[in-house]
């Protein structure tokens, strides 16, 4: 994606936004952002811009990445591109679709091991469906669903829905958006510390859970991985974003608090056996941004 000079009003009339952001949200100088904006994203945004326009209906944009790997800002830097090229966007997690906490205190019950919300099987994927469905075939207004991750001490619960109208472009983001399952063979031999013994039966059902998701995947028009050059970088990633926090005056998790719930999500769905498998199949995946320890990212051939 080469930025060209024909892109360069485009960079101009984006920058008062991005410099505002970058103050806001990231805590950076600009200056120190102003690369990736000119190299990456924007070339991104002209590029679902041109699909969208391909479609002739509202185009659905898978984005998968671990924990700290930037979904939030990515997505929130293509909307306000995109907005300047005219395009109406939706962003959309995947934690938008978690069932409700009763239904999930129903689930842990059931299933003790699910402490957490995250995994395969904690998301409502009706609800899922019948909001792409909706936006896909162009109906106006939808009503979509939002998660309040405060909710019940940190457990998090829905909130007040939001009513969009005239979606051109969703970015529909999460930790294993667009993640297909694997032959179960491999969790026989996967090493520690990527699976335990124990773990090698909660990845299974895990792995099957996934089956359930590929309907949801079926929607998505394109999907672009964020792919970190270590998936431990996550951990760390995750540790300085809670101690920004704390040092904020708000509350956060400890270090071992961290660990315990990065881990739990990495014997569910383990990067290194299920990331991997999609960035090399052209078919599944049309991106593939690298992230660097230091956050920065490039795209890779």
């Amino acid at each position: 994606m080469d930025f060209g000079a024909s892109d360069l009003d485009l960079f101009h009339s984006v920058l008062p936004n991005f410099e505002q952001f970058c103050h806001t949200h990231l805590g950076k100088p600009p200056a120190e952002m102003l690369a990736v904006l000119r190299d990456l994203w924007i070339p991104l945004s002209i590029k679902l811009a041109s699909h969208r326009q391909e479609l002739g209906r509202p185009l659905i944009q898978g984005i998968l990445g671990g924990q700290g790997t930037g979904k939030t800002t990515m997505c929130r830097v293509l909307s306000f591109i995109l907005q300047e090229l005219g395009y109406r966007t939706l962003n959309l997690s995947l934690d938008d679709l978690y069932k409700t906490y009763s239904d999930r205190l129903i689930l842990t019950q059931e299933d003790p091991r699910l402490i957490w919300r995250g995994p395969p099987g904690t998301h409502d994927l009706d609800l899922g469906l019948k909001v792409l469905d909706q936006i896909r075939q162009g109906e106006s207004p939808v009503i979509v669903p939002r998660f309040d991750k405060s909710a019940y001490n940190g457990a998090g619960d829905r909130t007040t829905p939001e009513m969009v109208t005239n979606i051109d472009i969703v970015l529909f983001e999460g930790w294993f958006v667009g993640v297909k399952p694997i032959n179960p063979d491999i969790f026989d031999t996967a090493p520690p510390p990527i699976l335990t013994a124990e773990d090698r039966v909660f990845a299974r059902e895990m792995n099957q859970q996934l089956q359930n998701y590929l309907p949801l995947w079926d929607r998505l028009d394109s999907l672009m991985v964020l792919y970190p050059t270590d998936y431990r970088c996550s951990l760390t990633w995750r540790k300085q974003a809670e101690q920004q926090m704390i040092a904020r005056g708000k509350g956060g998790m400890s270090d071992a608090q961290i660990e315990d719930f990065v881990n739990y999500f990495w014997r569910s769905l383990h990067p290194e056996l299920f990331i991997p498998p999609l960035v090399k199949s052209p078919t599944t995946v049309d991106v593939v941004i690298g992230i660097n320890p230091d956050h920065s990212m490039y795209l890779r051939g």
